[in-house]
């Protein structure tokens, strides 16, 4: 083993830094196992929407579990939002959801927390978790409506203590629990996380002991500078040029216009620049992504992008990324200013972005690029009061689509893709959770592009409810297929249609409705597109 370099980027041989690397994956992976299996809410215990985190003192990211790519350039900004606006000290945890200042969107709550040793080290790393709650206030049950400004779409956290010295802050508690419509199911879902970072600083501390402070701060630094290696190394396999592309968002829920989405990717040997002028200026509606979602995109994509290339992933989302320039222009729709509303950035354009980056670079790298994946997340919030047990309900969930055609497979279907790796509700937990029934659920059949490897076909969910309720619908793909690659046809856009007193109304991508007993919402999601000819 060598020495310990000052600066961290050195000092470890290759076999003791993948022993670290997989450690404190492991840990990120045994904190989001902690947060999913104390949860409350079926979002988190059955769909897994969240995600965990370690990063080094400098708030660098240096793992990330594999749950949420949504999170990936988000969470390492809630913590540096936490230690711009709060001193933490040992056992403090802050909590933050404001898209502006940290966060993505107000549903999502980041939880942070500083992990100490005994001096002379004492603050070696922070931990953090983030996970998305089904209600946090506002106009609409789950916390996802057609909104038109931030303060529309529920209650906005600046960073702010929730735990300070080891002791519950109260009154920030009896704050945020009062503004929601689930009160218990949010407090379970907030002790949960914080049981994460307990986690996750304990296994850091154990680390520590094991093989000791210095040793840990090495491992952090050379994860770093291997990250930045490799992004270098990715961007080395892709030919010097320019690679424009331009996709759109159906609408934006308020005007009935396509909004799009544009991105000229340059690559100058190792180095390359994301510029996203063109794209529309902020909108109306709630479709606004602020720049931690556009960050997000285009390090999934890389990562992507490696595991094609170089047959390995990026280490926690690709390090800082020095190489790479992303020019998102503020106040447009993929780096919007508040009071912007962003409930569907998150979810909805964060997808789009993705289509686009890779549409540009399968310029370049024809036979490495798959044909768009569905590009939504078939959002379905819904609430009202439950006549089984007499309280409040709030519910959210997404519904898988197809996934697009690649070089060497088909789709697959049914599945969530890109920004989103959540599961699909199981019927079982639907039913006991809410008053609804499931009517109808099964692939829809040929809604795949055809191609010489076929797009993964959409599903079709069917939701009975059994009682009057708000239900806000957000998805899109609904007027603009998801393409094809190489020659192979575009998937099947969704649909979204109602069913009252036996008759079916469609619906638009960006519906709310005041549902009575009996109706029925169908979901109906897109296919991936067709990669290649058939008679290729």
């Amino acid at each position: 083993m060598q020495s310990v370099q000052p600066d961290g980027s050195a000092g470890l041989d290759a076999i003791r830094l993948e022993v670290y690397r997989s450690l404190l994956l492991a840990i990120a992976e045994e904190m989001g196992a902690a947060l999913r299996r104390s949860a409350y809410s079926p979002n988190i215990k059955e769909r897994r929407d969240y995600s965990c985190a370690i990063c080094d003192p400098r708030a660098r990211p240096v793992a990330l579990g594999d749950h949420m790519p949504v999170h990936l350039g988000a969470i390492p900004q809630s913590v540096e939002a936490a230690l711009a606006d709060t001193s933490l000290e040992d056992g403090d945890v802050v909590v933050l959801n404001d898209p502006y200042h940290g966060g993505t969107h107000l549903p999502d709550l980041t939880v942070v927390r500083g992990v100490w040793v005994d001096e002379p080290a004492g603050l070696i790393a922070y931990v953090a978790s983030r996970a998305h709650h089904a209600d946090i206030g506002g106009l609409a049950p789950g916390s996802m409506p057609l909104s038109r400004e931030i303060y529309q779409e529920g209650l906005r956290i600046p960073p702010v203590f929730l735990v300070r010295g080891g002791t519950i802050q109260t009154d920030v508690w009896r704050l945020l629990l009062t503004n929601v419509r689930t009160p218990v199911e949010r407090e379970g879902d907030l002790h949960a996380q914080v049981a994460a970072l307990d986690v996750g600083a304990r296994r850091l501390q154990e680390l520590a002991a094991r093989g000791g402070t210095e040793m840990l701060t090495a491992a952090f630094g050379a994860l770093a500078a291997y990250a930045d290696r490799l992004v270098r190394a990715v961007i080395g396999r892709i030919p010097d040029g320019e690679y424009a592309a331009e996709d759109f968002m159906d609408d934006d829920g308020v005007v009935d216009e396509p909004v799009p989405i544009a991105v000229t990717v340059t690559v100058r040997g190792e180095e390359m620049r994301v510029d996203f002028s063109g794209s529309a200026a902020q909108v109306a509606g709630n479709i606004n992504a602020v720049a931690a979602i556009t960050e997000s995109a285009v390090r999934y994509v890389l990562r992507c992008v490696a595991e094609a290339t170089l047959g390995t992933p990026l280490p926690a989302g690709g390090g800082a990324m020095p190489a790479v320039t992303i020019a998102a222009p503020p106040g447009t729709v993929v780096n919007a200013r508040p009071p912007a509303a962003v409930a569907a950035g998150n979810v909805e354009t964060s997808q789009r972005i993705v289509d686009v980056v890779f549409r540009a670079l399968g310029q370049a790298l024809p036979d490495l690029i798959p044909a768009c994946s569905s590009g939504t997340m078939n959002n379905f919030t819904v609430g009202g009061a439950d006549p089984r047990t007499g309280r409040s309900f709030a519910y959210y969930e997404t519904v898988g689509g197809g996934m697009g055609g690649g070089p060497e497979r088909q789709g697959l279907s049914g599945v969530h893709t890109h920004m989103t790796n959540s599961l699909n509700t199981p019927i079982e937990a639907l039913e006991h959770e809410i008053p609804v029934r499931v009517r109808h659920y099964s692939l829809r059949r040929s809604s795949g592009g055809a191609g010489l490897q076929r797009g993964g076909d959409g599903l079709r969910r069917d939701i009975e409810l059994l009682t009057s309720a708000s239900v806000n619908l957000l998805a899109e793909r609904r007027r603009y297929a998801p393409c094809g690659a190489q020659g192979g046809a575009p998937g099947s856009c969704g649909e979204s249609w109602l069913n009252r007193d036996g008759t079916w109304t469609r619906l638009t991508g960006k519906s709310a409705i005041e549902a009575r007993p009996g109706d029925i919402i169908s979901i109906r999601t897109p296919g991936g597109g067709g990669w290649g000819s058939v008679g290729s």
